[in-house]
């Protein structure tokens, strides 16, 4: 379908820019919304605007706001139903828009993997239309595999080399600034996604940052004891705060932004004045480093919280503590304070939030929500019922509640997000997308989006207006770490995380069943060329063999003393060959299903097997960064291939026998020709650890799958990057069907992904490959 846009393209210059963009709002405003509709549900007019030059990505999405539910009241061609349909577009486009930004071919893709939930007729149509694109090679996802738009995610800003500690937005919900291990701040544009601008001057770990009300001023705190603050307008450091002894892990400002008070290790808080940029007076008192400080709206108290396990109420004008808040019985990470002033929200590693009323200084009642450690709170009011919060399975690290107090928003190390109601006690729902602990979140004034910092290095931009209907994701409920493809390319398997194998069928893409028996996650998978069988290796030690016929346990194997983490077996399934934790390999005869030798000589686990075709020869790949060839008639090595610089994780053989392909945590793929024993070249394009990969049964292409969350497509011949996909998470393994152009794909999400390679026959009658 890339004639349109070459037909387009053809046009006179005004033409385009009249087709692509002022069309739409003359249609708006002379009454004309069935156009409008028709524009923005056509992927061909969509593509085309992504890829003009002229218009892109944000002007897109601009489009879908011409109209709004005021056209209902004026316009008898307002169709609700239709306008339904384009929110989800322009949610799918706004979530996709950092992915797009990067490489427009990819819009077919996103919107396939995001919209195909939806069964709306005019969703549905677009969707026919974007199937059939063929401009380019690409992966279409043959089921619904991203996360959907009203599942609460926008977009994700990345731009930090390391974890995310702070995050504060400004007043009017324009712009987030965030604060990161990597020493510096980033300002972000939250109706666009794009950084604005870096903010460089401290030397070490930024903790905290709070913004003055007017959004002019920024002030971060760091472990280089100093506060900055910083001109949000131009983007440069006004002054610098010298006096802490020791890290600055707390800061707020006062409502007029002529104040800043700060919380440090060194046990005492600072007040500064912004305006002559001298410190005022230190507030001594705690007995333990301060975590965390709050302002009332008036300016005349500050709270703070302690590793002494208490909060303090400090009055501002006379310089005193005037109470202590003692109740927690460990260290306080997080205090706020509602907008009224009169109560105060701690949250504690003694796993609880406790609720203060200031005018009295006594404990209100308790929160006992989480089983883990709170550790920051951001809030405004507080809904006074009490009740018990339960859904996270690891440490609470940020919580954050919406202006109107009706909503909480949590963050927790394991890796979520929840939304909860405060006026019945009971969670909303789930945000997941980030790849590690979630350390920091802020909410918008008017309470409609949330954004999250981690561990992962970037910030999540949440809808919370959304997010409220929930899909059926394919795949399991930990990562997917194992995937392969029968013989007959009718079947997949995955192994996951949760313990479990699911069975697939490649026609349908539907689970077939579930096989359950390893008592720990699965980390390998293989399948035997009849298809009947498969094993699993698990951190447990043992790999299991699977009748599939039955869908029963056969026997399990044991003599590996760590983990197992690759296994294969050989053309005719009568061996199997297993690498381990243990730094062997160990060939099975699965007939009499005992150990025939084990294979020694890696220095470091063994990552990765694959066996020849002729099933006279395995390879394996170790963290002792080589790869090495063994004779499976004689049980010894033939010889070893060095050229990665770390571990080795995946390694894949042609039909041929003639090469190998390897991937390793040095971001590259190396070839390898088994006759010469050299190494041909090397792959590069991944931007982190290439942890799978897989080869076309001709031997002409190869499947990567990296922690980038990308898989590629390469051409063995030109050696290029012919095709990509960007999955929701860490690849973590892929595997190819017989006919060449389906995928499977695992990530540690818990999703799998079924791909098919779209556009690869016009891509060769070009000549190109």
């Amino acid at each position: 379908m890339g004639d349109f846009a070459d037909k387009l393209a053809a046009k006179p210059l005004f033409y385009q820019r009249a087709y692509l963009g002022s069309l739409l709002p003359n249609y708006v405003k002379s009454g004309n919304l069935e156009k409008f509709y028709q524009r923005l549900t056509d992927f061909n007019f969509l593509m085309a605007k992504i890829q003009h030059p002229d218009f892109g990505v944000q002007a897109l999405i601009d489009d879908f706001n011409l109209v709004d539910a005021s056209e209902a009241v004026t316009n008898p061609e307002y169709n609700p139903e239709k306008v339904k349909a384009l929110n989800l577009i322009q949610a799918a486009l706004w979530m996709s828009a950092d992915i797009l930004d990067r490489d427009r071919t990819k819009l077919a893709e996103q919107l396939l993997g995001r919209l195909l939930y939806f069964e709306m007729p005019q969703i549905q149509a677009m969707l026919e239309v974007a199937k059939q694109w063929k401009a380019a090679p690409w992966l279409r996802p043959l089921t619904p595999c991203l996360t959907p738009p009203r599942r609460g995610l926008l977009r994700t800003l990345e731009g930090h080399s390391n974890s995310v500690n702070a995050v504060a937005v400004t007043a009017d919900g324009k712009r987030a600034i965030s604060g990161s291990v990597d020493n510096t701040l980033k300002v972000w544009n939250l109706t666009t996604g794009k950084e604005l601008f870096t903010l460089k001057g401290h030397s070490k770990s930024v903790n905290a940052v709070a913004v003055t009300p007017d959004g002019k001023r920024a002030i971060s705190g760091s472990s280089d004891n100093t506060l900055k603050v910083w001109d949000l307008i131009t983007g440069k450091e006004q002054f610098t705060l010298n006096g802490h002894s020791d890290w600055v892990n707390a800061v707020a400002v006062t409502a007029d932004g002529k104040r800043a008070i700060s919380g440090s290790f060194d046990k005492t808080l600072k007040v500064w004045d912004l305006t002559t940029r001298k410190e005022e007076f230190t507030l001594k008192g705690h007995s333990d480093s301060v975590y965390a400080v709050a302002v009332t709206a008036d300016g005349k108290r500050a709270i703070s919280g302690s590793d002494d396990n208490t909060l303090k109420v400090w009055d501002l004008t006379t310089r005193k503590e005037l109470f202590t808040l003692k109740g927690h019985s460990n260290s306080v990470y997080a205090v706020a304070v509602t907008t009224d002033g009169k109560r105060a929200i701690s949250g504690s590693s003694d796993n609880t939030l406790k609720v203060w009323d200031l005018t009295t200084g006594k404990e209100q009642f308790t929160l006992k929500v989480h089983s883990n450690s709170v550790n920051k709170v951001h809030s405004n009011s507080l809904h006074k019922e009490l009740f018990t919060l339960k859904v996270h399975s690891n440490s609470v690290n940020a919580v954050a509640i919406t202006a109107d107090g009706k909503r909480a928003i949590s963050g927790s190390s394991d890796n979520t997000l929840t939304v909860w109601d405060l006026t019945t006690g009971k969670e909303e729902f789930t945000l997941k997308g980030h790849r590690n602990s979630v350390n920091a979140v802020a909410v918008t004034a008017d309470g409609k989006r949330a954004i999250s910092g981690s561990w992962d290095n970037t910030l999540k931009v949440w809808d919370l207006t959304t997010g409220k209907e929930e899909f059926t994701l394919k795949g399991h409920s930990d990562s997917v770490y194992a995937v392969a493809v029968a013989a007959d390319g009718k079947r997949a398997i995955s192994g996951s995380w949760d313990q479990t194998l699911k069975v697939w069928n490649l026609t349908s893409r539907k689970e077939e069943f579930t096989l359950k028996g390893d008592s720990n996650s699965v980390y390998v998978v293989a399948v035997t060329a009849d298809g009947k069988r498969a094993i699993s290796g698990s951190w447990d030690q043992t790999l299991k063999v699977w009748d599939l016929t039955t869908q029963k346990e056969q026997f399990t194997l044991k003599g590996h003393s760590k983990s197992v983490n690759t296994v294969a077996i050989t053309a005719d399934g009568k061996r199997a060959i297993s690498g381990s934790d243990d730094n062997t390999l160990k060939v099975w005869n699965l007939t009499t299903r005992k150990e025939l030798f084990t294979l020694k000589g890696h220095s470091k686990s063994v990552n990765a097997v694959a066996v020849t075709a002729d099933s006279k020869r395995a390879l394996s790949g170790s963290s002792d960064n080589t790869l090495k060839v063994w004779d499976l008639i004689t049980g010894k090595e033939q010889f070893t291939l060095k050229g990665h610089r770390y571990s080795v994780y995946a390694v894949a053989v042609t039909a041929d026998g003639k090469r190998a392909i390897s991937s390793s945590s040095d971001n590259t793929l190396k070839v390898w020709d088994l006759t010469t024993r050299k190494k041909q070249f090397t792959l590069t394009g991944h931007t982190s650890s290439v942890n799978a990969v897989a080869v076309t049964e001709d031997g002409k292409r190869a499947i990567s799958g990296s922690f980038d969350k990308t898989l590629k497509v390469w051409d063995l011949s030109s050696r290029n990057v012919i095709a990509s996909f960007t999955g929701e998470s860490a690849i973590a393994c892929c595997a190819i069907a017989p006919d060449g152009v389906t995928i499977v794909a695992g990530d540690k999400s818990g999703r799998v992904y079924f791909l098919r390679l779209e556009g690869i026959t016009e891509y060769l009658e070009k000549g190109i490959a």
